[in-house]
């Protein structure tokens, strides 16, 4: 019998990056292996911060369907309306989580009365989502799968985003509840999986972002790539690709650019979208930097072109980031064999992850000054034992087909037990009367 997959989650396909990107990929995989996925989601926005341009003219509901004609697996996608801010504060993002859960429950609430689901599967953030699979896992038998890809308290905390001690302490005994409510739960790094295990007594498996090592690759002679952008043979390029947003501190970059004028062969590329790019546009402008070039997010079949035109990769992150997310970029940069200067402290998951695989160079967050020693580092030495274990471990590791096909068996393997468990509770009633 086919299995019956809900995700409800406010970030989906066809968001180019980000949590939207994998929970597109991860339904479309689970749909070609003959599941009957239901998704429960908001209009795409993300990383722009606005609704794209083809979904602005559906302001209410809408719903996409479409089935696999070779597996037989199906997914019906119901999109509903969410507030979204252009500038995302701590107060607009509680509208948001607010507004999408709110719009959401017409759906959710058709579905739990009149659809069988098997796993319901939320993703943090929005954490608060939890609730809704609490409600299907009690009235629908279904198993609760959480899965964080941010640890979405903490960087509120960390960014003082949140301030009020007793409004943390709320949110840490609601996220709390539904941990322990869960019967699998799951997150993206070591580090995180070892910061949600502070937080219950159940078991928290690593579910890795995952990147397409068949479409990300190393590609040796740039010489057409740097022809085809309009860079030199002798250039140097040091690029971010990712969302322009608060935690990133991509500010630090621009300090760097300016003090590295002197250096006519160093160019650098910040490619992306989000809510504080124009802000970065306006002080290149005001420190009058000509060795910037701000480009518009790329399409994903030029994409491993425009990664490997890069000599330097930054992933960049303020320091009280680098141990509640894995950029999910970084993944991208390892199957392209590049050399990534990752900002991450000593003590931080981030940080070991990196010293452990030998897969890039560590910066200290924060520290522009340090950021620039690292560059220069970067690009006058020899890094190319790094950009081979930056490939290798993705090819080990990273494969989508690897890392989804370990949590599918986890969570059957869950619902196998979840089953037995039933029998056994039915046996022992039986012969207690």
């Amino acid at each position: 019998m086919k299995k019956r997959l809900l995700l409800i989650s406010y970030n989906f396909s066809p968001e180019p990056t980000g949590i939207g990107k994998y929970n597109g990929e991860m339904i479309s995989w689970f749909v070609a292996k003959g599941y009957d996925c239901t998704v429960v989601t908001s209009y795409p926005y993300y990383p722009y911060w606005k609704v794209q341009a083809s979904y602005k003219k559906r302001f209410w509901y809408s719903v996409e369907e479409s089935v696999d004609s070779r597996s037989g697996g199906s997914l019906r996608v119901y999109r509903c309306p969410q507030y979204v801010p252009a500038k995302p504060s701590a107060f607009t993002r509680i509208i948001l989580d607010l507004s999408f859960f709110l719009s959401a429950a017409i759906p959710l609430l058709r579905l739990l009365i009149f659809k069988k689901i098997d796993f319901v599967m939320t993703v943090a953030p929005s954490f608060q989502i939890g609730l809704v699979g609490i409600l299907f896992r009690k009235f629908k038998g279904s198993k609760f799968l959480y899965h964080i890809q941010d640890l979405q308290i903490e960087a509120a905390q960390d960014l003082k985003m949140i301030k009020s001690p007793k409004v943390m302490s709320l949110l840490f005994r609601l996220e709390k509840y539904i941990l322990d409510k869960c019967d699998v739960i799951s997150t993206i790094s070591p580090g995180m999986v070892k910061k949600v295990k502070g937080k219950t007594t159940k078991d928290v498996m690593l579910f890795s972002n995952w990147t397409d090592v068949n479409s990300f690759y190393p590609i040796e002679d740039k010489t057409k790539l740097r022809d085809r952008f309009s860079y030199r043979s002798t250039d140097k390029i040091v690029m971010y690709s990712g969302a322009i947003g608060e935690k990133q501190g991509l500010d630090s970059v621009l300090a760097v650019a300016d003090q590295l004028r002197s250096f006519p062969e160093l160019k650098f590329i910040i490619c992306g979208s989000g809510p504080y790019q124009k802000e970065l546009e306006n002080l290149a402008e005001q420190l009058k930097l000509q060795n910037v070039n701000f480009m518009p997010l790329q399409a994903h079949s030029e994409f491993n072109e425009f990664l490997n035109l890069a000599d330097v990769h930054l992933v960049i992150q303020k320091a009280g980031a680098s141990d509640l997310v894995m950029p999910s970029k970084l993944t991208t940069i390892l199957a392209v064999g590049g050399l990534a200067i990752i900002t991450a402290n000593p003590g931080s998951g981030l940080h070991s992850f990196v010293r452990e695989h030998r897969v890039g160079v560590l910066a200290d967050a924060d520290n522009a000054k340090n950021l620039m020693e690292c560059i220069l580092k970067a690009v006058n030495n020899d890094f190319r034992e790094v950009n081979r274990n930056a490939r290798r471990y993705a090819e080990n590791y990273l494969s989508a087909d690897k890392v989804l096909l370990s949590y599918e068996r986890h969570i059957q393997k869950a619902d196998t037990d979840y089953e037995l468990n039933d029998k056994f509770a039915s046996l022992a009633a039986v012969s207690q009367a």
